[in-house]
């Protein structure tokens, strides 16, 4: 599932102790396995092989240069959803060819950056968004080639935030409103339909989610296929991943706690099902996984500052924050943690809020965590923090951006050197 484990009682990730990086380079210190990476890439590459197949990865989840060559070079091609993921894709060695630009808002900039570098396709959003798109492929004497995303109210079993197939959803078009939409599109001088796209949300984590989208979009896209010479079937990503996997191989009180049974959706019962339901379609069929590439393949390392203690509770107060990774404030996301050391099988095991500085009450990574003992100047890592983590950071309160660093066997490089104080306020006046 991922490169990190303990041996000799150090946390590492492939062969580098995590301890050696954040005494090296400091913390919050966000680390990447290349091997992960590699290998979630190559598993899903392979298990889709019965389809005519491109697996895009969704740049969102996480764009660091390094991780998009890391991809570039197994073949992979891009999801994007903005002219600067576009730009970084072009900057890390892709292939404008190989993406496809998703997004409900481009502007006609964006548009015009993405038709200047020959993208794959634009997976439309809306009819205005198709109005404005062929206007900018007319001044420029192209015809942009458009996928139409359809919303299939489904329900994908997900955080409301992260849901995307349901009719109250703001992504995609009415699943009744597309045979009309896409011969409107037909007639618009600047657009090629070259096929249609799909998405029902993220972190899904059972089949029958995608069982029931593609049941219902497999006749619709035959019907627009034989009708409109549709080449392309983007079947979205949303493949989970597992937040709740055990390190610890002496302590399981340390690991106790709600979720302890999650079962994710494996890589061969996705591949079946998807490839059961595509079957003889006569498409290419485009995936477009972030989370599941990227996920497990990177923590984030933090110091504990303080340990306070109360009548009620124990507060670990470590030098990481929800600007360094939001997903808990956000998602109520649930991430392991990990000491850098593994604590004794003997160890004290009690409820801790695991807390950053940032001055706001949602500023925690875990409350009333079953923790072993922790003190001032103990690292430790949160796991499955490489998707959304970095991606999603911010200065606020100031608080400079982490390094990142790819570690690759026994080997780490800086794909990304901390930002300083006076970086902070570059460009400002």
């Amino acid at each position: 599932m991922h490169g990190f484990h303990y041996l000799d009682g150090s946390l590492h990730c492939e062969d580098m102790p995590l301890e050696n990086l954040a005494r090296e380079h400091g913390t919050p210190l966000y680390v990447y396995s290349a091997g992960t990476v590699r290998d979630h890439f190559r598993r899903l590459d392979a298990a889709l092989a019965p389809l005519d197949h491109l697996v895009c990865y969704a740049v969102k989840a996480n764009s660091n240069l390094s991780i998009l060559s890391l991809l570039a070079g197994e073949g992979a091609g891009f999801d994007i959803v903005s002219a600067g993921e576009l730009f970084r894709v072009i900057q890390a060695g892709g292939d404008p060819a190989k993406c496809t630009f998703a997004g409900v808002g481009k502007t006609g900039e964006e548009i015009r950056f993405a038709l200047e570098r020959g993208i794959l396709a634009f997976n439309v959003e809306s009819e205005p968004e198709l109005d404005r798109i062929s206007r900018v492929a007319v001044s420029m004497g192209l015809q942009a080639p458009v996928c139409v995303r359809v919303n299939p109210d489904v329900e994908a079993g997900t955080h409301k935030y992260i849901s995307t197939g349901k009719s109250e959803n703001k992504f995609g078009i009415a699943f009744d409103q597309i045979p009309e939409v896409y011969a409107r599109a037909a007639a618009l001088p600047g657009i090629r339909l070259r096929g249609i796209q799909t998405h029902i949300g993220s972190q899904i984590t059972s089949a029958k989610p995608f069982a029931e989208a593609l049941a219902k979009m497999r006749p619709l896209v035959e019907t627009l296929r034989d009708r409109h010479g549709l080449e392309i079937f983007s079947v979205g990503g949303g493949l989970g991943i597992v937040y709740r996997s055990s390190l610890a191989s002496g302590n399981p009180a340390w690991w106790a706690g709600p979720g302890r049974d999650e079962h994710p959706l494996t890589v061969a019962a996705y591949a079946q099902t998807v490839t059961s339901a595509l079957d003889g379609l006569g498409m290419k069929i485009l995936f477009e996984p972030g989370r599941f590439l990227v996920g497990n393949a990177g923590v984030l390392l933090s110091r504990v500052e303080y340990v306070k203690r109360s009548a009620t509770k124990t507060f670990v107060i470590c030098n990481a924050g929800m600007n360094d990774l939001i997903r808990p404030a956000l998602y109520e996301g649930w991430h392991e943690i990990a000491p850098l050391r593994e604590p004794a099988s003997s160890a004290n095991i009690a409820p801790a809020d695991v807390v950053g500085p940032v001055c706001e009450s949602g500023d925690f990574f875990a409350q009333d965590r079953p923790m072993p003992p922790m003190e001032s100047g103990d690292h430790f890592a949160i796991l499955s923090a490489g998707a959304y983590g970095f991606a999603m950071a911010s200065t606020y309160n100031s608080r400079p951006l982490p390094a990142e660093i790819l570690v690759e066997g026994g080997s780490a490089k800086v794909v990304r050197n901390r930002q300083t104080l006076e970086d902070l306020i570059a460009g400002e006046c």
